[in-house]
């Protein structure tokens, strides 16, 4: 069972991600995971992914689709996973279902989590950071108990520059424009789940698993 989980920023992707792995017992794949272990690790493929890194420059398709294929094929995927933060592009999901074709694996289901651009205007934008040991908060759903100061270490919590709102507006325009033909690319697969995502967090994810277990059962994959 492979899923790919797809969402504007603030979706909440990652989350469910993480709730969908512990509850289904499928392991959760991440992009940004793996840059961040590539400056680690200095395997061949890791060091050219590094190389673009450090320049600044976006790790290209070709590169990225391998380090997820060499995650993949560890013994914990052998049932299945849930990708997160990948694909973002309808070149990047063609790539992905060619490379896996070829090992005789395929996309089961895409999940989109849907929430109004009102919402993750909202969720976006109340996002603070410390300074000092990048605690995330919220100004609405987890303030410190100082305003402007960590809980945890007292540091001097900020804002980042594409957590402003006006940025933030930008930001989901190109998502949209970038993600509208990868929805278009699943339905006409017949893979793709649309789920509300302005609900809880716990119902999004019953949401989802009740989608897949209806798939399932009807022998959709």
């Amino acid at each position: 069972m492979y899923i790919v989980l797809l969402g504007a920023p603030g979706a909440g992707k990652g989350t469910q991600a993480g709730i969908l792995s512990r509850k289904m017992g499928l392991p959760h794949i991440a992009s940004g995971d793996l840059f961040r272990q590539a400056v680690e690790k200095n395997t061949e493929l890791n060091l050219l992914a590094k190389n673009y890194m450090n320049k600044g420059e976006l790790v290209p398709d070709e590169i990225t689709i391998k380090m997820i294929l060499e995650r993949i094929s560890q013994p914990d995927c052998i049932s299945g996973c849930f990708f997160d933060g990948f694909p973002r592009t309808l070149h990047q999901a063609e790539a992905l279902d060619k490379a896996l074709e070829k090992r005789g694996k395929s996309i089961d289901k895409a999940i989109y989590i849907e929430v109004s651009d009102e919402e993750l205007v909202r969720r976006l934008s109340g996002r603070w950071l410390c300074r000092a040991c990048q605690i995330p908060y919220h100004a609405i759903n987890s303030p410190p108990k100082t305003p402007g100061r960590c809980d945890k270490c007292g540091g001097e919590l900020y804002q980042r520059p594409d957590d402003k709102a006006e940025t933030v507006k930008e930001r989901l325009k190109v998502f949209f424009a970038q993600t509208l033909p990868i929805l278009d690319y699943y339905k006409k697969q017949g893979k793709l789940i649309r789920v509300n995502g302005n609900q809880g967090i716990e119902n999004v994810a019953g949401e989802i698993i009740s989608a897949l277990e209806i798939s399932r059962d009807k022998n959709q994959w």
